[in-house]
């Protein structure tokens, strides 16, 4: 644990007390390379973030292991991740259920934890022969994701943003009382010295062929980018960095309006369940 201490922006010494652990693993600059969520599998510690950001996550934290007596492996001929809305289907499947006021809980191998900020919904980890076994709910838990605010990170966004652009701050993603990380001067100094000028908005778009990373513009001026994007009934609901405060109306006159939206219709921004402090 004491090798993740120094390469994520968490405390990891609270994963045994928490059972779940949301981080991010930083460049020197202090951008995300990639958001992890920490499980304390019988195995050994559990990260789970996208697998397009696996190999690339791995290979960059194996050039600091050293001396360190760590493996990094990615077990996912092994184990197989899933995910499940509400204790029920947790019970239905005759899966474990975390008990009141925890977060994690293991039984023959399979572990089953909360999703921090969204404590109806459960990551599931169990052996990868009994993956027909457990739901995959990933355009639903992605949809989730997005109107619980909770920022993920892949290939075409990895180290675009500052921690704090992601609201990992407002989170529990960040610990500012731990030692130093790689990137933590950056993000001590984007705390500290100055408000902080981007933030995870969530919208709704117009229809259209909107992907993660793709700049999305605000009928005010503002642009930014997709951190994820997903059908929804009426368009497409999404996450995005955006400045905190509309252009000036000098800038947000000059807008060049964005081909993919019909005329007259703009995204909208849309309410987070937890305030942007």
């Amino acid at each position: 644990m004491s090798f993740l201490q120094g390469q994520l922006t968490n405390d990891t010494r609270l994963l045994a007390e928490n059972g779940v652990l949301l981080a991010g693993c930083l460049n020197p600059q202090g951008r995300v390379l990639a958001l992890i969520y920490l499980l304390p599998h019988s195995s050994g510690t559990l990260a789970i973030l996208p697998s397009e950001l696996l190999q690339p996550t791995a290979d960059r934290l194996r050039k600091f292991v050293l001396r360190a007596k760590v493996k990094i492996d990615q077990p996912g001929e092994l184990l197989a991740v899933s995910g499940y809305h509400g204790a029920a289907a947790l019970t239905q499947a005759g899966l474990p259920v975390p008990a009141q006021g925890k977060l994690y809980v293991e039984q023959d191998g399979i572990g089953v934890a909360r999703v921090a900020h969204d404590l109806e919904r459960y990551w599931v980890v169990g052996p990868a022969h009994a993956a027909a076994e457990l739901a995959d709910v990933e355009a639903h838990w992605r949809r989730a994701d997005v109107a619980a605010g909770l920022p993920q990170v892949y290939g075409a966004t990895s180290e675009e943003f500052v921690a704090q652009m992601l609201n990992l701050d407002l989170l529990d993603g960040i610990s500012f009382k731990k030692g130093c990380y790689t990137g933590q001067e950056i993000v001590a100094r984007t705390q500290h010295l100055g408000r902080i000028k981007r933030r995870l908005f969530r919208l709704r778009l117009p229809p259209g062929a909107w992907q993660v990373g793709d700049e999305v513009r605000l009928s005010d001026g503002r642009q930014g980018r997709l951190t994820e994007v997903v059908d929804g009934e009426t368009g497409c609901e999404a996450l995005a960095v955006l400045a905190v405060e509309a252009a000036p109306l000098a800038e947000a006159d000059a807008a060049i309006p964005d081909t993919r939206a019909p005329a007259g219709h703009a995204p909208v921004i849309l309410p987070l369940p937890y305030a942007l402090a």
